[in-house]
């Protein structure tokens, strides 16, 4: 007996179906098998299933005489079934790669509950993808429960698609889908009631398609008075259940909602029809409220006339308009009044000890800003730092003792006038302008493998969105580029045609790399002191839009590294807050199968923590080889990535150590214990000569005392001019 029954209805999905069964077959976990049901298709689905089952024995194919429909064909593929679970997935969606044992391995956790609800992301056929807005219910969710004692689960999309249900406990209640549009809402809500146990699985295991044409519940139809019905439905259910009448109040509503989202949208109902589908809603609403039911909020304009919705409906138009207009309005007086109140500090001099701090677009004390920071209080505390953080969110995870302002506050305009010193890793807003006698400087965000500033203008791809002459008028108020080494030198002053001078500084975060730094990442984590920790950084792709992409199954990697390892995974911070960690991150640390380091304010301390690096692209590499530890690079995509993005150097070609261009290479490489062998040393030894010439542990240091004391340095590292620099800027340290 497998443990799913994948089924499959296909109906006019031929250019989609190849991809929804690869994307099943192909899984990491093959105990399962797929029932595929053909619902009569006009084109070619039946053939494709046909080849798909001759050559896999996991796929049954049934076709049916008929065209009977989704829920139909669902129930025409549920007999033949033989699954401890059942799967139904629409012949358009897809699984995500890991998916099928990601959900075996909760269900084996939760002790095989009646019902398992997992994430999803929806894919849009332009290219962008989003994540379910509600994945919080599932996070917080308890092991198991019922909807009882989690309503909060209620919330989520009510379709079939996004759990799997035990197979006996589907069998013992008779439960079946009706025909119609919205045949998931009679099989969701008395499944979900019936439940004496759930579980969650935070994790995306399902791409949901947004199809441009062809989505039915897209289509403008009277079908879509079929809700009505199966609204019907779930009230009979309820009914012959005394149980449950509870849960009528909460029904009535859900209904009343359903529908008018229904008759707000402009693409489901002819013009003509809008009337009498309120007017039957409204009905419906009356008769099934149950006694004393609160009726306010949106539903409230179910107890008036289609007169007075559409009155509702334009006022409500008409606020936003007007609320869009003040808001205009709004921002141009404050902008008047944030332009006279910066002039009117401008007219005070420069505070000759005030250094303004920003890192990462103002996310906080952090890289290379923060360890100048660190110097400036011990070296000169005379030296007034403070930062520029991006909301009261992020002021409040700031370190104690920190002075602060936010960005675009009357406050933040009032230091930003004032100072001297500025010093950032990233380009500050365009607004700010740079006084004469300021001084900016610019730390950069480590050594640069990927295209960045002006040579991304033969990059369309990777710059979409990014106007690459907006920034370059940013930059032109650098004073100072902080350099590692020479390749970063060169690369800086292509990048950025602008006026500034190159400084051998080294970077100031990697300081505690060199001078053998303690963290406590370890302890934290509650790695064992004898683990081999090894370190996943992954970087972002430019050919994929969101710029994720798996390049392996974490939890695979985890399980073959063996006893004694610790994999930990840190993802690049511009894919923290999007769908990335959704594809199973999450959930495999919540199991404690990997560690997520994403989150980490401190890299270095993560980078302390590991023995190995294996990394893809990321800069990470170039501040890890400080520690002269073994790195691996997976490259397993390099042409398309180099495609998208460029790059200078071909780091497959001169490595810190060795290239992998396969998972199985990979987990050969570990296994055998080559990533630490004598190659591995002599490689990382040629690209510490290189890219970590001008790291000493002391760049911090020579920042503050050369660049803001104007101190001399001892055993000086002389600046280079930038390629812009007038003359008079070559001064000596």
């Amino acid at each position: 007996m497998p443990r799913f029954s994948v089924i499959v209805p296909c109906f006019k999905v031929q250019g989609f179906l190849r991809e929804c069964l690869d994307s099943v077959l192909g899984q990491s976990f093959g105990d399962f098998e797929l029932i595929a049901v053909d619902d009569c298709s006009p084109d070619g689905c039946g053939a494709i299933l046909d080849e798909y089952a001759e050559r896999d024995s996991r796929v049954k194919v049934l076709h049916l005489p008929e065209n009977v429909g989704l829920g139909r064909a669902r129930n025409a593929g549920m007999p033949h079934a033989t699954g401890d679970y059942l799967f139904f997935l629409d012949s358009d969606d897809t699984l995500t790669p890991g998916a099928l044992r990601a959900v075996a391995d909760r269900l084996t956790e939760a002790g095989d509950p009646d019902v398992l609800v997992f994430d999803y992301a929806r894919t849009y056929w332009w290219g962008g993808t989003r994540r379910n807005v509600l994945a919080h219910v599932l996070a917080e969710a308890p092991g198991t429960f019922t909807v009882s004692e989690y309503p909060q689960v209620l919330d989520l999309l009510m379709v079939v698609w996004n759990k799997v249900y035990r197979r006996a406990f589907v069998a013992e209640h008779g439960f079946a889908f009706p025909p119609g549009y919205y045949e998931d809402t009679p099989w969701t809500f008395p499944v979900m009631l019936s439940a004496r146990r759930i579980a969650a699985l935070d994790r995306i295991c399902l791409n949901y398609r947004q199809r441009r044409q062809g989505n039915i519940l897209s289509t403008t139809s009277r079908k879509h008075f079929d809700i009505h019905d199966q609204y019907e439905r779930v009230f009979a259910f309820v009914a012959g259940r005394p149980e449950l009448a509870a849960w009528r109040p909460y029904l009535h509503r859900k209904m009343g909602e359903h529908c008018l989202d229904i008759l707000a949208k402009p693409d489901r109902l002819p013009p003509a029809d809008r009337a009498e589908f309120f007017r039957r809603t409204a009905e419906m609403f009356r008769r099934h409220r149950p006694e004393g039911a609160p009726v306010d909020g949106e539903v409230a304009v179910l107890t008036g006339s289609w007169a007075g919705y559409r009155v509702r409906r334009q006022a409500a138009r008409a606020g936003r308009e007007a609320a869009r207009r003040a808001d205009g309005v709004r921002r141009a007086a404050g902008a008047r009044a944030r332009t006279g109140w910066t002039a009117l500090h401008t007219l005070r001099p420069l505070d000759e000890n005030l250094v303004v701090y920003s890192a990462s677009s103002h996310r906080g004390v952090l890289g290379d800003p923060a360890a100048v920071h660190a110097a400036a209080r011990e070296i000169a505390p005379r030296l007034r730092g403070v930062w520029v953080v991006r909301d009261a969110e992020t002021a409040a995870r700031l370190p104690a003792g920190v002075e602060h302002v936010i960005v675009g506050s009357r406050r933040y305009l009032e230091v930003t006038a004032r100072a001297k010193f500025f010093v950032n890793d990233v380009n500050w807003p365009g607004a700010l302008a740079k006084r004469p006698g300021s001084v900016h400087i610019h730390t950069h965000q480590g050594t640069p493998l990927k295209y960045l500033g002006a040579d991304l203008l033969d990059k369309p791809g990777a710059r979409l969105g990014f106007d690459v002459p907006q920034m370059l008028r940013r930059a032109d108020r650098w004073d100072y580029s902080l350099v590692a080494n020479r390749h970063s030198e060169l690369v800086w002053e292509r990048a950025y045609p602008c006026h500034f001078t190159s400084v051998r500084t080294g970077s100031p975060r990697n300081d505690v790399l060199v001078n053998g730094g303690h963290g406590d990442f370890r302890e934290r984590h509650g790695i064992p002191a004898d683990h081999t920790v090894v370190l996943y950084a992954p970087t972002r792709r430019d050919y994929r839009r969101g710029g994720y992409v798996e390049r392996f199954d974490l939890a695979r990697f985890a399980a073959d590294l063996g006893e004694g390892h610790t994999l930990v995974v840190r993802l690049h911070p511009s894919l923290a807050q999007g769908h990335a960690r959704g594809m199973g991150l999450t959930e495999l640390a919540r199991r404690g199968v990997v560690v997520d380091a994403t989150d980490e304010p401190r890299l270095s301390d993560v980078l302390l923590a590991a023995d190995a690096l294996v990394t893809d692209y990321s800069s990470v590499m170039f501040d890890y080889a400080n520690l002269d530890r073994p790195i691996v690079v997976h490259a397993d995509d390099w042409a398309a990535f180099t495609a998208s993005r460029g790059t200078y150097l071909d780091i497959t070609a001169e490595p810190p150590g060795h290239v992998t261009r396969s998972y199985r290479e990979l987990a050969r490489l570990f296994a055998s214990g080559g990533w630490r062998d004598e190659e591995s040393a002599r490689l990382r030894a040629d690209f510490r000569a290189r890219f970590c010439a001008y790291e000493d542990g002391r760049a911090a240091e020579r920042v503050v005392r050369s660049l803001l004391l104007g101190e001399p340095m001892p055993a000086p590292l002389p600046r280079i001019p930038g390629q812009a620099a007038s003359p008079d800027t070559l001064t000596s340290a």
